[in-house]
């Protein structure tokens, strides 16, 4: 995995060495090991604890194959790396907000090919909202539950991976 501070020239490597299951993990970067747990990812803010010293970082745009933060007034890019992205994906469930279940997130991983509804349609459950294509075939991002639209997050032509978010429902 690889990971550019903007106001930097080099790029950082690192890598995960170890991880358990409740976010604890062991990362090296740049040939030293570090200690990390997440403690939780609410509201775009992700809050972790490294070699003993709380930080937080707000995540500006979790793309499908990078993640961009803003981290002590630095902005960053990591290259996801699949290790990576099951970490976030698991700290993101077990630190989900109430409006959580306003996020529709693509099932897939595709290209957005179509557009149903826009920001303020009202729909049911069911209802098709975008359309990706994967491996030649199209498959509709379905709601999730009834409601109204109230931001489409991703335009015709984006890239998106399993669980990016797609809409926001109402």
């Amino acid at each position: 995995m690889e990971f550019k501070i903007d106001n930097l020239d080099n790029v950082l490597s690192g890598s995960i060495s170890e991880s358990s299951g409740d976010g604890k993990i062991i990362a090296t970067i740049n040939g030293k090991q570090h200690n990390l747990q997440i403690v939780g990812l609410k509201n775009g803010i992700l809050e972790f604890i490294i070699d003993n010293s709380y930080e937080s970082a707000k995540i500006l745009e979790f793309g499908s194959s990078y993640i961009k933060m803003l981290m002590n007034g630095e902005q960053i890019v990591l290259k996801k790396h699949s290790k990576l992205t099951e970490i976030l994906e698991k700290s993101m469930a077990l630190g989900a907000s109430s409006t959580g279940d306003n996020k529709l997130l693509s099932q897939i991983p595709g290209r957005v090919v179509s557009i149903m509804l826009k920001s303020g349609d009202q729909l049911k459950k069911g209802d098709s909202v975008i359309v990706l294509e994967s491996m030649k075939m199209q498959v509709a991002v379905k709601a999730h539950k009834d409601g109204q639209i109230r931001d489409i997050k991703v335009k015709i032509g984006d890239t998106v991976s399993r669980n990016d978010l797609v809409a926001l429902i109402e």
